[in-house]
């Protein structure tokens, strides 16, 4: 069946595909900022819409019952995800995002390449080059983001561990990717004349190759490292479609690739930036692996430790002029944000001036603290980056840190032989009062006690964030 367009002229389609790459360009620009990044979303989302709709209906590519059934199911499974998935498990979610499209980003390139070979065409280098770049990137970050999403998930195990026959596996897998790619560009016709035996041993050992690596890669990485190995798998799903764009020679498949591809990698940036740790160390360090052993945390621990209950912070919330909420990890473990959110609006109501100190690699994915407070309604302009909201901590009189751990730990910035050194941290000692809200003592991702638990103006709040956060809103309001 002839497509439904295709008599219209080239430059249709190509308008059609401009329109679409300024709309995520546009939608992209929005995002930047909490007000419009719904904004944003919704026009880049529209530009999709858009580009699949033209190709759908430019190009023959399948009956329209098999592709209406694709749609159909690919849209009621994306719908049903977006309904259902909680905002606490999102950066499961978005790691199985990167996965699928780096999955069939290597798919196409490798469909693309029997289309030509089954038409009677040729293999040209360009194509050949560009097919197997997408093979590797795209098979690498299907398996790295499966891996990563098992973790946060806790499916897979969370601690990291770096070894020398480790790094050898990734060095013998990529060399062998790299070499099948480079067999598949400089002799594609090696096996003969049949036009698949031409190419399919090369490609698909590339494509098992790759998914080694991605396997072995991310697999090495601890999960307090998945906010830089999540920004990163998305940049390289970006970066495979765009070099599938490439192959399909698709303008607007190498428009969104590469605003994926480049936005990542300044997310994988920034965020590294914020954890003072180079992508390398990331990647190939082992973070937490040696953390300080239990002699050391006894020695800053012991007799050191002031423990406090919902009933004095209540007494303590009642003279305060200025509070700062620090969310983490634990706070979204135990999705007490509805209960943070509520004793922040009661706060309000009684003229306290309360906001929320939000560290960049807080929880397991760039921007997961906003995201869990914007879903419990809390406005934006009280969420306050670590630059703004640190010089104030002298000036507010009660902290509460929920569920954080290393990034309010002064280590970063009073031992230089500390595994966090350099990395910026709430400075929240700075306050006149902190209350530290956690289960135990237990060490954060970095493995290393945290002094903070011990000095003069902390007290612990042991127990459950979700429990412990609802008592002291119970308790507030029994006395406001």
């Amino acid at each position: 069946m002839a497509a439904i367009l295709a008599g219209f002229p080239d430059a249709v389609l190509n308008l059609t595909y401009l329109v679409a790459g300024v709309m995520f360009i546009q939608g992209l620009r929005d995002m930047t900022h909490p007000r419009t990044a719904t904004r944003g979303n919704t026009i880049s989302s529209g530009g999709m819409l858009l580009a699949v709709l033209v190709t759908v209906l430019w190009f023959d590519i399948l009956s329209p019952v098999i592709l209406g059934a694709g749609l159909l199911v690919g849209g009621l499974v994306g719908a049903g995800l977006a309904v259902s998935v909680e905002t606490t498990e999102m950066p499961q979610l978005v790691g199985l995002f990167n996965g699928f499209g780096g999955g069939a980003s290597a798919l196409v390139a490798g469909a693309e390449l029997i289309d030509v070979l089954g038409s009677g065409g040729s293999l040209s280098i360009g194509l050949t080059a560009s097919a197997s770049i997408a093979g590797i990137i795209g098979a690498v970050t299907f398996w790295g983001s499966l891996v990563a999403a098992g973790k946060l998930h806790g499916l897979v195990g969370d601690g990291p561990f770096s070894t020398n026959v480790g790094h050898a596996l990734k060095a013998v897998f990529l060399a062998a990717a790299v070499a099948a790619g480079a067999f598949l560009v400089v002799r594609p016709d090696v096996f003969g004349t049949a036009p698949l035996a031409s190419w399919v041993p090369s490609y698909w050992a590339l494509v098992g190759a790759a998914s080694l690596l991605g396997i072995f890669l991310v697999i090495s990485i601890g999960g307090a490292d998945m906010p830089v190995v999540i920004a990163l798998l998305n940049s390289y799903s970006g970066l495979a479609a765009a070099t599938t764009g490439f192959v399909l020679n698709n303008t607007v498949l190498i428009i969104a690739g590469t605003l994926v591809g480049a936005s990542g990698l300044i997310l994988t940036v920034i965020m590294c930036e914020s954890m003072n740790r180079s992508l390398t160390n990331v990647l190939f360090g082992g973070f937490g692996s040696d953390g300080d052993g239990g002699e050391d945390m006894e020695d800053i621990y012991e007799g050191q430790i002031q423990e406090t209950s919902a009933e004095e912070v209540e007494m303590l919330l009642d003279t305060a002029q200025r509070v700062v909420v620090v969310p983490g990890y634990g706070m979204a473990v135990a999705q007490a944000q509805h209960a943070v959110a509520e004793l922040v609006e009661l706060l309000d109501e009684n003229d306290v001036d309360v906001e929320f100190g939000i560290h960049p690699v807080a929880g397991r994915m760039p921007g997961h603290m906003n995201a869990l407070l914007a879903e419990a309604d809390v406005p934006y302009d009280k969420m306050r980056e670590l630059e703004e909201v640190n010089p104030t901590f002298s000036q507010t009189d009660v902290v509460i840190v929920t569920g954080a751990n290393d990034v309010v730990n002064p280590k970063a910035n009073e031992d230089d032989s500390s595994p966090i050194a350099g990395m910026p941290v709430l400075e929240v000692a700075d306050a006149r009062q902190v209350i530290v809200n956690k289960r135990s003592l237990s060490p954060g991702f970095s493995g290393i006690p945290n002094p903070l638990f011990a000095k003069d103006n902390t007290s612990m709040l042991f127990g459950d964030a979700k429990a412990s956060m609802q008592e002291l809103v119970n308790n507030y309001k029994e006395n406001h």
